[in-house]
């Protein structure tokens, strides 16, 4: 990705680092060539050339760039299961994987993980980011999933004839898990997406307490997959589902939602960081009735928020790592709301502001393996970084406005925001 030229400083504004320390007010934010080269109190800050960008914070927050660390690109209103794989052709979805990335940097992120999607499509729209012929967050690329056969993944009747392949790779043992990665590798993923578990959405076959894999084909993919550099992660709503990964030697797990002591002190042994994804839970219930969604499923997100929500305090509180991301692209969780994630674990789940922030940007920038180049706002990191109007420590929704962004900056480049627009015109 292309990084600006020249100097911007960013000032009357108060800083939030994205590490421990408390946010900084009256701050200034150097940046050289796309870099940053200082951040911290503006009476500190290195001379800058007379010609330099100067950009004014109006008072409010500058923060890091956002991470969505569960990055759904080629889901677009889903209204059922089988709207994942057969509701448009893969051209079309193509387009709104491009239109998706776009919306999410607008939003205000400026790097996201793919939690999975349609063929490669994740795979060759981060190189058209990268390229600059698109834009969008800074991309980790997953691609197609890993799930048992007759798994949560698996629906498409077999007298239908078209598989699941272009959504899944379905699996029956180790061998078959082993050859599946090996696809995947060929296909140039950077983290390997499986379906340990169920989910609420299928309670008659396979709900959240379901195992949809065996330990014997989590180890192999776990095995392959490391052996050719992938990271791995998984769908994992049940029990005994999340011990199996963790013991698998997966390196994140995807909600963490039914945890016990036994699987959290598996997670905090190795520092696996959990991706919660809990509003989706919330809009479902709130949502869910208007689009025909029998009370089975709702019940069964009833109870997987619930639990979601006390497994998540339990890892934060015994000192783990969660990101923040959640599976949008639902009709009633669309794209464009990845904030409400937020808002939702400040005002529902019972976190502080900081901390969720923390989550969004540093722990995001973790999970995607890129902590020594994003996710602070620290001198020698890539500028990625959004400047907002209002005091976002003290109003996290505030995020979900972004007709409050002043700028959303992505390696120095303004790339949306208020003075995007104004650049345009």
């Amino acid at each position: 990705m292309k990084l600006a030229t020249g100097t911007t400083v960013i000032s009357n504004g108060t800083l939030f680092v994205g590490t421990d320390s408390p946010p900084i007010p009256n701050a200034a934010v150097v940046i050289k060539d796309g870099k940053i080269v200082f951040a911290g109190p503006e009476k500190n800050a290195p001379t800058i050339e007379p010609d330099a960008e100067k950009i004014d914070a109006l008072g409010g927050t500058i923060l890091p760039g956002l991470v969505e660390a569960h990055f759904h690109p080629t889901y677009f209103d889903v209204a059922a299961l089988e709207d994942l794989d057969i509701k448009y052709p893969v051209e079309y979805v193509t387009l709104l994987a491009a239109a998706n990335a776009k919306l999410a940097l607008e939003c205000g992120y400026t790097a996201a993980r793919s939690g999975g999607s349609l063929f490669n499509i994740d795979v060759w729209l981060k190189k058209a980011i990268e390229c600059g012929i698109s834009s969008g967050p800074r991309l980790v690329a997953s691609g197609r999933e890993i799930c048992g056969v007759g798994g949560l993944m698996d629906w498409n009747p077999d007298f239908r004839k078209i598989g699941m392949d272009g959504l899944v790779l379905l699996i029956n043992g180790a061998d078959e898990a082993r050859a599946a990665v090996r696809k995947l590798v060929k296909d140039g993923v950077e983290w390997v997406k499986t379906y340990p578990t169920g989910d609420a959405a299928s309670p008659d076959l396979n709900d959240h307490h379901t195992l949809c894999m065996t330990f014997e084909e989590m180890n192999a993919v776990v095995a392959t997959a490391h052996n050719h550099g992938l990271k791995v992660t998984g769908h994992c709503r049940a029990n005994e589902g999340i011990k199996n990964a963790l013991r698998a030697g997966y390196d994140a797990i995807e909600h963490g939602t039914f945890m016990d002591n036994e699987a959290l002190d598996l997670l905090l042994k190795r520092n696996v960081p959990c991706v919660p994804a809990l509003y989706f839970e919330y809009a479902s219930i709130e949502h869910g009735p208007k689009y025909g969604m029998p009370k089975s499923v709702i019940d069964g997100h009833k109870e997987t928020l619930e639990a979601g929500a006390e497994s998540a305090r339990m890892i934060l509180l015994a000192g783990g790592r969660l990101g923040m991301g959640g599976d949008y692209g639902f009709a009633w969780n669309p794209h464009g709301d990845y904030a409400r994630e937020l808002t939702f674990f400040v005002n529902y789940v019972g976190l502080n502001s900081h901390t969720v922030l923390q989550c969004a940007t540093r722990t995001g920038a973790e999970i995607m393996g890129l902590e020594n180049e994003i996710g602070t706002v620290e001198a020698g990191k890539l500028a990625d970084i959004l400047i907002v109007d209002g005091d976002v420590l003290k109003d996290i929704s505030i995020l979900e406005n972004k007709s409050k962004f002043i700028a959303v900056i992505q390696g120095g480049v303004i790339k949306a925001g208020r003075l995007a627009v104004n650049k345009v015109r």
